[in-house]
């Protein structure tokens, strides 16, 4: 829609009108679409309940690429839903399968609680390419009926409350450098190397990196359309979506009524909704209190075959990671940008493994990079109902 008519509109009053009805509206998500956050309560059946936990764990753009089959008794095979991926942002599916494993430490964590001992054995039928996905699980969990009960984890009292914060972060509230030490403890697998910084020599160019990333993913036509056509607007979008980035503000929701919230092209860069995107980013990045990142040797995992192994474990580690930091109390939300893959990307991939690891990614692979922080708590993002993940 052209300015000229932006302007008839606005002179006749459809848009004063249309933001004023809307200006009374909560943005608060339809309580449908976070029904899932109330948990599985008395839910008899022990698989259900404890997938009711994992089917709130993270994931890139929210997508919630999960399927898990229920079809053999006493195990969980946790299989990719490939129809949301991220083609063009996560063209090899590293995300992907990192989701994989924030999904299957959710559930262990879940199984735990109810007195279980999962095994988890990834891959059962074979290990996905390197760069490639098939139909075959990535992993299949299971327990013995009658085994001896383990130890609860402690983190399985932070499941319902974990969110990923996606505001500016409070600049005046340092993070305690005891902190990174009480993260790092919660982690298990010592194949994933934990990282973190606090140092504002260090600080400041990850700052300007992940300004840097995120400008090279909005201008990069193919990688913004991704997002813009995951992008739910409003209660009624949000219910029928209950994944991807929810929007439920009044001012998106009125642009919207009217036709001016353009979701078929790319924002033209310097116009209104390309600096309202890019300033979302480089105020988060911009108070950033510090970085925590997690990688991968990757030489000795192509020579092994277990690449998509690592990307798993990755995951697995930050869910442990961000429900630590739940519990202190603290914020973690994944600058996803600089460690993508798609060409674009390239100069910023390459610099991030530089400043993080010192070394290129074909000899150690970043998997998740993240800022630390306070702020004020936020809703939930919404999630699926259980039974749209499950194959029985």
């Amino acid at each position: 829609m052209n300015r000229r008519h932006v302007i008839r509109l606005i002179g006749g009053g459809a848009f004063v009108s249309t933001a004023a009805a809307l200006a009374g509206c909560s943005s608060d998500y339809p309580a449908e679409a976070l029904l899932p956050w109330q948990g599985p309560g008395a839910e008899p059946d022990l698989r259900r309940w404890a997938l009711g936990y994992a089917i709130l764990a993270p994931s890139a753009h929210n997508r919630q690429p999960w399927i898990a089959d229920l079809r053999t008794p006493d195990s969980i095979a946790l299989h990719v839903d490939r129809a949301r991926t991220l083609p063009e942002t996560d063209p090899w599916f590293r995300q992907v399968m990192i989701g994989q494993g924030t999904f299957i430490e959710s559930l262990v964590i879940a199984l735990k609680q109810r007195g279980v001992t999962p095994v988890v054995q990834l891959f059962p039928d074979g290990e996905f390419a390197p760069r490639g996905l098939d139909d075959r699980p990535v992993a299949r969990v299971s327990w013995s009926v009658g085994a001896p009960a383990p130890r609860p984890d402690p983190l399985f009292e932070q499941l319902l409350r974990r969110c990923t914060v996606k505001l500016d972060y409070d600049t005046n509230r340092p993070v305690a450098n005891d902190t990174l030490a009480a993260l790092q403890a919660v982690l298990v697998d010592l194949a994933v190397r934990c990282s973190a910084t606090l140092d504002p020599a260090r600080v400041e160019p990850l700052r300007t990196l992940c300004i840097d990333a995120a400008r090279a993913e909005l201008t990069t036509a193919r990688t913004v359309m991704e997002s813009v056509q995951l992008t739910r607007v409003g209660p009624g979008e949000i219910a029928l979506n209950r994944d991807g980035i929810s929007i439920n503000a009044p001012m998106p929701r009125a642009l919207t009524a009217l036709g001016l919230f353009d979701r078929r092209n790319p924002p033209a860069e310097g116009g209104a909704a390309y600096r309202q995107m890019m300033g979302r980013f480089e105020g988060h990045s911009r108070t950033a209190m510090g970085f925590v990142w997690l990688s991968t040797m990757t030489a000795e995992h192509l020579a092994a075959g277990t690449s998509r192994s690592a990307e798993v474990a990755a995951g697995r580690a930050y869910m442990r990671l961000q429900l630590r930091a739940t519990e202190l109390g603290l914020q973690m939300h994944p600058m996803s940008q600089a460690p993508e893959e798609f060409a674009e990307m390239k100069p910023h991939y390459q610099r991030l493994h530089a400043l993080l690891v010192g070394q290129p990614a074909t000899r150690q692979t970043v998997q998740m990079f993240c800022r630390i922080g306070h702020c004020e708590s936020a809703q939930h993002a919404p999630r699926r109902a259980l039974q749209e993940v499950i194959r029985a």
